[in-house]
């Protein structure tokens, strides 16, 4: 709830802004006309497709680092979250300068998203041993196709070139994501003791139910791949040229689901999954060796736990009794930051006087 309340916080200061800017709007009196038709009648010229433009359009690609913050973070509290698998993507975009504050922007952002208990989940800790002895993992490909406003803070009247040197700037609007998590098969099962085919290899976890989804009169939906997000954040642009600009920007990325890295809710019986290789991602909780490393794992555990299926203890949380995989009660989120470089049509990259 309280990620929700900062959405909304941030949704109704775009807005208001918005709303400001609209009211501040008047007809022009005679004075104005009077120094519009001067400035017409002595204009001579200028740049190509954009001088003289107070609406115009831009394109631009960035560089991201991507975080995820979920259930497989170091802490189970909020925006607790691992630097080590911070991971690159990069994005496109297009704008339109539509007004002297707001623009439009639709933008693609490709990148990956991972968590594993292994790395992140300290043994010696009271709260993260049942995390790390839970054992899971998981990488998630992200595509991201969004449209925000973009509002900035101070108003530009003029032309794209009397745009300020540097301007901060908030932003809000709504995504569609594709996303597929996925989980690295060890080299044995667990269960059996039987080698399996997959070993080595990064499977799809959705097909698998590994909390349940598809066991009969289970409780728990099956998620899809296709997704809603909302994106906020706040960002600082920096004229570089007549044509340029350089932009840093944080984004957060609030969902309405919990399944970026395929964990929620509790263990099942693992008997009731439809495969040995759905059992063996389910529950990893008993393997003695880091999947990726090979390294030894459970002797590092301090104090007394127990082991999946004999009463582990809550594999999020703190100590106690129980069977819970995940936390269900708060979403997944991920968070881009970005490095930006924006062409303005119609400017140009190479001199050009800074008109003002």
């Amino acid at each position: 709830m309280k990620r929700l309340h900062i959405i909304l916080a941030v949704l109704i200061l775009v807005f208001y802004t918005i709303g400001e800017v609209d009211a501040q709007k008047r007809r022009p009196g005679k004075r104005s006309m009077k120094g519009k038709n001067r400035r017409i009648a002595n204009y001579r010229g200028g740049f190509a497709g954009g001088f003289g433009k107070r609406s115009y359009n831009a394109i631009g690609g960035s560089i991201n680092a991507m975080n995820y913050f979920g259930d497989l973070a170091p802490k189970p509290t909020n925006l607790s979250f691992d630097i080590a698998f911070t991971r690159p993507g990069f994005g496109i975009e297009f704008a339109r300068k539509i007004n002297p504050r707001i623009s439009v922007r639709g933008s693609f952002i490709y990148g990956r998203l991972r968590g594993d208990d292994n790395k992140s989940a300290d043994p010696n800790d009271e709260s993260g041993k049942f995390r790390y002895v839970r054992n899971l993992q998981f990488r998630n490909d992200i595509k991201e196709l969004a449209v925000v406003g973009v509002v900035d803070l101070t108003p530009n009247t003029g032309t794209f070139l009397s745009r300020p040197d540097f301007m901060p700037y908030l932003f809000a609007g709504v995504a569609v994501i594709h996303h597929n998590p996925k989980g690295l098969v060890p080299d044995t099962d667990v269960n059996t003791g039987s080698s399996l085919p997959d070993a080595g290899k990064w499977v799809d976890l959705i097909p698998l139910g590994t909390e349940g989804q598809y066991v009969a009169g289970s409780d728990v939906s099956i998620y899809k791949k296709i997704q809603i997000a909302i994106p906020v954040g706040i960002g600082v642009r920096y004229r570089l040229n007549q044509a340029l600009d350089l932009s840093v920007e944080m984004g957060y990325r609030h969902l309405f689901f919990d399944y970026l890295d395929d964990v929620s809710g509790d263990y099942v019986d693992l008997s009731t999954l439809n495969s040995d290789l759905a059992r063996v991602m389910s529950d990893r909780s008993r393997e003695p060796n880091a999947v990726e490393s090979g390294d030894p794992r459970l002797a590092n555990v301090s104090g007394d736990i127990k082991i999946n299926p004999d009463g582990f203890f809550a594999g999020f949380g703190t100590a106690g009794t129980g069977n819970i995989r995940g936390n269900s009660k708060d979403n997944d989120i991920y968070i881009i930051t970005s490095i930006k470089l924006t062409y303005i049509l119609g400017g140009s990259i190479f001199g050009g006087a800074k008109y003002r």
